[in-house]
């Protein structure tokens, strides 16, 4: 029923979910929560995540609950097909393989949809956006959907906006635990696992373009400054712009910053961030990579077009031919971190993910009361997940007295 590469890579896969389970102990006591009390009993689950081992452990810990899950991929490049392997011989149903092409990926997508799921969780939104347009039929039993992205989120509330939006959403993106640790520091350090693992060239000295100043741009800049590198801002928002001035980086317009990166990281979630007029500025060994969620911020048709001739440099790195100059694209410019790396750290996907398990159950339990908007996660969720994470790290925060409340929300609470 499966559509994988090769069952027989399960034994490696399992080895890697194995690593992950061990660094993710929130999601370890939901795992044993959900074994007991069974939320998700005979709940469709259709999932669309970066696949590889956290979001393993995920499936199986809802798994664990009951739910039915069926799985696939939300980027070719960033699925792992021993990690798929190992989820199939764990009795859940896979459709995705590593450099699916665009027809195995959309098709991939659908069949995950062919068990009509209740709920989605997704990743950029794509499982969705089949449920929206081609799948329509498939959409029938949907309560409700869990978005990981901002990038997904945007595509969520156009939607909500033109009143097409046809079931709730929450919005797990927007959670404390998950932005400000994901996206600031997961995304901060495996961006430059990826670029660095893949070059295998020094940081230090060099001039960094980061295109986009918000939480995912900001933990890319911090640890680009880490590393040693001179670390220049672009962007469209002022206020971001002032902030990213305030922390001490240099702020101008792409259209001056082209012609002084060494190394170029999209994480804006818009398309023709970096574009020929750009192209042509940049220096002799620019490297370019992105960390937005699709493809598009770096024009590749226009890199490709300006191109004497293009060659594979290195594994992962396409060099394009300006005449008199080599431009390098890494992972087709597809999200450098996990196209070209392992992904964000387990023991932030371990916050993250406990969100999305709670968001789901969330769902499930207010089906029929939600309106079809996009809905922030409860705050409930979120204190919940952060108590587990610092009892799992075995740290102790102070508490207010009756008198401190009284003071601070003016009764007794």
């Amino acid at each position: 029923m499966s559509e994988i590469k090769d069952i027989k890579m399960a034994s490696a896969g399992e080895m890697k979910i194995e690593w992950a389970k061990k660094h993710m102990p929130v999601l370890s006591f939901l795992e044993k929560r959900f074994e007991a009390d069974k939320p998700f009993k005979d709940v469709k689950v259709s999932l669309s995540v970066h696949l590889e081992a956290k979001t393993a452990y995920l499936c199986r810990v809802l798994k664990s609950g009951g739910a039915l899950m069926s799985v696939t991929g939300s980027n070719p490049l960033s699925t792992q097909d021993d990690v798929a392997a190992a989820l199939v011989n764990g009795g859940i149903d896979v459709y995705a393989w590593h450099a699916a092409t665009a027809q195995e990926y959309e098709r991939h997508i659908s069949m995950t949809l062919d068990h009509k799921p209740d709920v989605v969780i997704d990743d950029g939104a794509d499982l969705s956006e089949a449920l929206h347009t081609r799948d329509k039929s498939k959409a029938c039993n949907v309560i409700g959907a869990c978005e990981e992205t901002t990038t997904g989120l945007l595509r969520y509330r156009a939607r909500e906006k033109n009143k097409t939006l046809m079931f709730p959403v929450v919005a797990v993106n927007d959670a404390d635990c998950k932005h400000l640790f994901d996206n600031r520091y997961g995304t901060g350090q495996s961006v430059w696992d990826g670029i660095m693992r893949t070059t295998n060239l020094v940081v230090a000295g060099k001039a960094v373009v980061v295109a986009g100043y918000g939480w995912c741009g900001k933990g890319i800049a911090l640890r680009a400054k880490g590393l040693g590198a001179r670390v220049i801002v672009t962007e469209v928002d002022p206020i971001r712009a002032m902030e990213a001035a305030m922390d001490g980086y240099d702020v101008m317009p792409m259209d001056d910053a082209a012609g002084l990166g060494d190394i170029f990281v999209t994480v804006t979630g818009c398309n023709d961030v970096i574009r020929k007029k750009h192209f042509k500025k940049m220096k002799d060994g620019a490297i370019l990579s992105n960390a937005g969620h699709f493809n598009v911020e770096i024009n590749i048709p226009e890199l490709e077009s300006l191109s004497k001739s293009n060659h594979t440099a290195r594994h992962n790195i396409m060099a394009y031919d300006l005449g008199g100059k080599m431009i390098y694209l890494l992972a087709e410019g597809r999200l450098v971190n996990l196209a070209a790396g392992d992904g964000h750290p387990a023991e932030i996907m371990d916050l993250s993910f406990a969100i999305q398990a709670l968001s789901l159950n969330y769902l499930i339990q207010n089906k029929g009361k939600l309106e079809n908007k996009v809905f922030s996660v409860p705050r409930d969720i979120d204190i919940e997940v952060a108590e587990l994470k610092l009892k799992a790290l075995d740290l102790s925060i102070d508490s207010l007295s009756d008198e401190q409340r009284t003071y601070m929300f003016g009764e007794t609470i």
